[in-house]
């Protein structure tokens, strides 16, 4: 198996750079006319699938969804992700797990390794330390599967911690986007990305990164076209993977307009692929 930033770069060429996320929340669940349980989760899960599934580059079940209805929502995610991996279609679990010793190793045993959650990705959180990710770094690098790491989120709450400066006088986000690109150093296009927030004003250096560069909150929240062309430098546009979920996911249930809100998206940032 080739890495997980060869396999994404391969995706993103095919489909585009669209991430499609899975956000099965209650109001949604209302929305499509599904109950909020386990069988109303199992049927919106389902949708997403058929309408995905070797459509986009990337999908990102966002896990708390689906953690929300105990253990047969679980049972719903598992289903999910062998669904859309055994059709070939890529999956990041968004976990955001961040801990230490044992307990990561626990957490990447679990979202990189082969059982029942292990997904082609997780999103993680490094601000217990850059260095409390290693158990998953290097499990992602043993599995040949992907890391995103929490570095620039768009929440107001995150700045105060995010854009305090080190004694080098970098902001700790652009310190967690070097040591990411300290993993991916190398010809190949690297399988530790990053998430950065489509809606900020500005954005830590991304020029080095040589990785994927995960931007959530583009359509509903505000982020399209412009903003990604304003935090990423040109040189880095082709590693942008702008996150959409609530813009298509409105569309839905029908299938067919899931698929057509996926390819006017695709069409809007296909830019990026140039």
């Amino acid at each position: 198996m080739t890495s997980f930033g060869v396999r994404l770069r391969d995706a993103m060429g095919r489909h585009g750079a669209l991430c499609v996320g899975i956000d099965p929340h209650p109001p949604l669940l209302r929305a499509w006319g599904l109950s909020e349980d386990v069988e109303g989760l199992k049927r919106f899960a389902d949708t997403c699938v058929e309408a995905f599934e070797g459509r986009v580059a990337l999908v990102k079940p966002q896990v708390a969804f689906f953690e929300a209805y105990g253990s047969g929502g679980i049972m719903v995610l598992e289903d999910t992700i062998a669904a859309l991996r055994s059709g070939g279609t890529l999956v990041l679990s968004d976990a955001k797990r961040g801990d230490i010793g044992s307990t990561m190793a626990a957490y990447a045993q679990a979202w990189l390794g082969d059982g029942p959650l292990g997904s082609d990705a997780v999103t993680v959180s490094p601000y217990l330390g850059f260095g409390s990710l290693t158990p998953a770094l290097e499990s992602a690098k043993a599995n040949e599967r992907g890391v995103f790491v929490l570095a620039a989120t768009s929440n107001p709450e995150a700045a105060g911690l995010q854009r305090t400066m080190t004694a080098d006088g970098r902001s700790i986000a652009q310190t967690m986007v070097d040591d990411a690109a300290a993993r991916n150093a190398g010809p190949e296009f690297g399988s530790v990305g990053v998430v950065v927030g489509a809606t900020l004003t500005d954005a830590p250096d991304l020029t080095m990164l040589n990785g994927p560069i995960l931007m959530p909150g583009v359509g509903a929240q505000g982020g399209g076209p412009e903003s990604i062309r304003k935090l990423v430098p040109p040189e880095s546009l082709h590693a942008a993977v702008p996150a959409v979920s609530r813009e298509v996911l409105s569309a839905g249930p029908s299938v067919a307009a899931l698929r057509t809100r996926v390819h006017q998206l695709a069409e809007e940032f296909a830019f990026l692929q140039a």
